[in-house]
């Protein structure tokens, strides 16, 4: 992998020896690489024609050096030298014109590039050095003012975007329409924060993520390129371009401009590297939430997010009234391993992973535990721990529906961890209250009360119904005396038209009211 810990100034762009040796008029002279085969992915800066022996002295680095050997010609001395000069100089190859001065590739030169690393090359048929030098300059001026355009062009986008307000992702789908390969952004442990990029190269790159994440370097040219993102002294994450098909520079300019955006938009933002990792979770579990992507393709993504997943039971959480960071914390206070996020409505999912040996109910409530702890009238709602990856969905959508029924404010004496059995009649109602004929029934059997939207008579009959019928309880609750109850429940019962005495009706009109009450939520 190509490593930048800065994001740098423009690269100065290269064609490769091999792309020289490709073009038509240096095919003309029938090239043969007699050196330095392994080299020739070598960058060339520039080409030099030199015939001095001394002339690693006016070479700065990257120049593929033309020459005859005219004054080398029966000096092996000179000519091992002239070799040993090029590689001090870290020229990018020699270019040897067969002639008078050397009819056959010399031994000697041959020799000592091979043990310097040095690829050189030698021309069978005479070739005009001149024809060769403008090509290669052309070519390297057009790439120059083609790195400087895309370097504008990507720089332009992507702080549009930015003044725009455009979230992460955003920036990154820009960052992969440039590059055409997958982008990765991660946390320094490696952890996946975000991607982008073609789904299923992505979901490839996500596949072996463990493999990629340990993998410490490689070599330039393999189209693995990464930037570092951070700033004042800080490192944060990291940027990286993964199977970039285009040459190394580009691919390191990409970066270098996604890193640079990156931080600005953190900075400008007022974003965390930890914010981010709330944004992947969310994204990861939304999606497995909604069922709209199949559970077995989100499995690279959790994974790549941190989430052990290999022989594990899962356990889909659902808590209300609480902020993501305190579950975080929990999760942290308890060694526990998980997801965290806030679901559309407010409501934050947890998705627990445990050991197939651990104890899954123990650990669930003495995660419930904490959880009241830091927040005393939270919900936690459970669904049964899956050993099956593919039923996670199922789960965390059950545990979301028993959050729903378990109103904290409506339901009393709850569990400290809620189970679809605890929420009986409540959960059942819930499910079916945007059915036309429940929301019918419901307006029907509580119209008395409606009409005259009277919030006082209603929370009473809540309460007197939930309380199973218990007026005690019932004045208590409402600090009001048994004597006002008693006249409070007879005014309610003549406006319904009905007899609260009687099982049936009591029975019918708190089906109504849980109807209603879950319309209104």
């Amino acid at each position: 992998m190509t490593t930048t810990s800065e994001p740098t100034e423009l690269s100065e762009p290269a064609l490769s020896v091999r792309q020289v040796l490709t073009l038509e008029r240096v095919l003309a002279g029938e090239p043969e690489v007699v050196a330095g085969a392994g080299q020739l992915d070598r960058p060339v800066r520039w080409v030099h024609v030199a015939e001095a022996p001394d002339v690693g002295v006016m070479l700065t680095g990257g120049e593929m050096v033309l020459t005859t050997g005219v004054l080398l010609a029966g000096d092996e001395d000179k000519q091992a030298e002239y070799i040993r000069s090029l590689h001090r100089a870290e020229a990018s190859a020699v270019v040897l014109g067969l002639g008078r001065a050397f009819p056959a590739p010399p031994e000697v030169m041959r020799r000592a590039a091979e043990r310097c690393g040095l690829p050189m090359v030698v021309l069978h048929r005479p070739f005009p050095f001149a024809e060769l030098t403008e090509e290669v300059q052309c070519r390297l001026v057009r790439r120059k003012f083609a790195a400087v355009s895309l370097s504008e062009s990507v720089r332009t986008a992507l702080t549009a975007l930015i003044t725009a307000g455009a979230p992460l992702q955003s920036l990154l789908d820009e960052v992969a329409s440039h590059s055409a390969c997958p982008v990765v952004v991660t946390n320094l442990a490696h952890r996946v924060l975000a991607t982008a990029g073609e789904r299923s190269a992505v979901d490839d790159v996500l596949r072996d993520w463990e493999r990629i994440a340990r993998q410490a370097g490689g070599s330039e040219g393999d189209g693995w390129i990464r930037a570092e993102l951070g700033g004042r002294g800080e490192r944060w994450g990291q940027i990286m371009l993964c199977g970039h098909r285009g040459d190394t520079a580009t691919g390191r300019l990409l970066a270098d401009r996604a890193a640079e955006a990156l931080v600005l938009h953190r900075m400008l933002g007022g974003n965390s590297a930890h914010t981010w990792e709330e944004q992947s979770a969310q994204s990861l579990l939304t999606d497995l939430v909604s069922g709209v992507v199949p559970a077995r393709q989100l499995l690279p993504r959790a994974r790549a997010a941190g989430l052990p997943v290999n022989r594990r039971t899962f356990v889909p959480l659902v808590v209300r009234d609480v902020e993501p960071g305190q579950l975080d914390r929990v999760l942290r206070m308890v060694g526990l391993s998980g997801l965290v996020a806030e679901l559309a409505d407010g409501a934050v999912a947890v998705l627990l992973s445990l050991a197939r040996d651990q104890d899954a109910p123990v650990l669930m409530a003495n995660f419930a535990a904490r959880v009241h702890s830091e927040a005393a009238r939270t919900v936690v709602a459970a669904a049964d721990p899956r050993t099956a990856w593919d039923d996670v969905p199922t789960g965390l959508r059950e545990a979301q529906h028993v959050a729903d029924a378990a109103d904290s404010s409506a339901a009393l004496d709850l569990p400290a961890v809620v189970r679809l059995r605890d929420v009986h009649l409540r959960g059942l109602v819930r499910l079916l209250r945007d059915d036309p004929h429940v929301q019918s029934f419901a307006e029907r059997e509580l119209d008395g009360l409606l009409c005259a939207a009277d919030e006082d008579m209603l929370s009473v009959l809540r309460t007197y119904l939930a309380t199973g019928r218990n007026k005690s309880r019932t004045a208590q609750l409402h600090h009001v005396s048994r004597p006002a109850l008693y006249r409070r429940l007879e005014a309610i019962q003549t406006r319904l038209g009905v007899d609260l005495d009687d099982f049936e009706q009591a029975a019918s009109v708190h089906i109504a009211l849980l109807a209603h009450d879950a319309q209104q939520s």
